[in-house]
């Protein structure tokens, strides 16, 4: 996957990849977006949205999978754009945590920023069901798409692993059960917040994630 590297997932999805520091961002329906990278990359984003025929003021909202900075280090330059992330997750980004969010070690810096809609477990969004997967952080979440079975995964699970549970907010105990309970559901598609998606048996890739998880311990 090359910088700048953009994918139509299908008629509503378009996944944005500008880096391997960046958050995936994924732009949903030209006005929303799933994450927002870590913010230093926004002139390569400018000019992915300019062959869009988008600009940054197009954006109207902005959901966050979680609060690290390379997922919402982005998020100012959306100035008309509504801010939406777990309530767990939702302190961080009110206060302008700088430890929590982990902005020192992009370099970020770290403002407070207003959440208009703080979700929890069931909610509705956009289309997806809001799924409160914790373990990478507090408030991490999963977005489902029950109709296409389609996942947006954040950093909780990814093509070929878990998210990492070393950093503020996470827990080991917490993301093994939210991983065992992506494992229930019916998902064909894995849009992860890094690295390449998994467009087609997503169940059978979260099992084999499994597996290999278990065979580490």
């Amino acid at each position: 996957m090359g910088l700048g590297f953009v994918k139509k997932i299908n008629s509503r999805i378009t996944m944005i990849n500008l880096s391997d520091l960046d958050s995936n961002i994924y732009l949903l329906d030209g006005d929303t977006i799933i994450d927002s990278g870590t913010g230093s990359n926004f002139v390569r984003l400018y000019e992915i949205f300019k062959q869009m025929k988008l600009d940054f003021d197009n954006i109207k909202n902005i959901v966050n999978t979680h609060m690290h900075w390379d997922h919402i280090g982005g998020n100012g330059f959306f100035k008309n754009a509504k801010i939406h992330i777990h309530e767990k997750d939702s302190d961080v980004l009110e206060k302008g945590n700088a430890e929590m969010c982990n902005s020192m070690y992009f370099s970020g810096n770290m403002h407070p920023m207003k959440v208009e809609r703080k979700l929890k477990e069931g909610d509705e969004i956009f289309g997806f069901k809001v799924l409160h997967t914790p373990g990478h952080t507090a408030g991490s979440i999963c977005l489902f798409d029950p109709k296409d079975n389609i996942l947006v995964s954040g950093d909780t699970i990814f093509s070929d692993g878990v998210g990492r549970t070393d950093l503020p907010g996470g827990n080991e105990s917490d993301l093994n059960d939210s991983i065992e309970k992506l494992s229930n559901l019916n998902i064909e598609a894995i849009l992860p917040g890094h690295g390449e998606p998994v467009l087609k048996s997503g169940n059978k890739a979260i099992k084999n994630i499994i597996s290999s998880v278990a065979e580490e311990l």
